[in-house]
């Protein structure tokens, strides 16, 4: 594997939502484009699988056919494998606020762990790093404050 074409992404957000809420919204994924501007388009091809495109700042798409591989409302676990553009994995894990945090609260733990595929990016991997990176904590950034939105919009609250 090409080190510079592999990405581990973590990010932890702390929400207003109870958990059950905010997976229920999580477990939607063609629902996203709705709450999330950098997911472009999503594309169901049956009830576990489909057609993503992403675009964050730069100029540029990623396309890739995900595949869940958890759906798990127990525990409030979502995995899905990807191909295409990117190959590996995403994991959403929900769970309850920390005890120091308001009660009925939401952890949420975004993981990802992938290898760029797209071969222009493969080819830039060494000296664009720094930039993929940013632009995926910039497309994390839309998606956290879309969440937020949708959350409160689900609550009936004004955003």
């Amino acid at each position: 594997m090409d080190r510079w074409s592999h990405y581990r992404f973590r990010s932890v957000w702390e929400l207003a939502a109870d958990p059950d809420t905010v997976y229920g919204v999580l477990e939607r994924p063609d629902r996203y484009p709705d709450w999330w501007p950098q997911v472009r388009e999503v594309a169901r091809t049956d009830d576990s699988s489909g057609t993503l495109r992403f675009r964050s700042v730069l100029p540029y798409d990623l396309v890739v056919t995900a595949r869940a591989t958890v759906q798990d409302p127990g525990r409030r676990v979502l995995e899905v494998a990807m191909a295409g553009d990117l190959e590996g994995t995403v994991r959403w894990t929900v769970l309850p606020a920390a005890p120091e945090l308001p009660p009925g609260g939401t952890h949420l733990v975004f993981e990802q762990d992938v290898v760029v595929c797209k071969p222009l990016m493969r080819l830039f991997a060494l000296p664009c790093r720094p930039l993929f990176i940013a632009n995926h904590a910039l497309m994390m950034r839309g998606g956290r404050t879309g969440l937020l939105a949708r959350l409160a919009a689900d609550a009936g609250n004004v955003v």
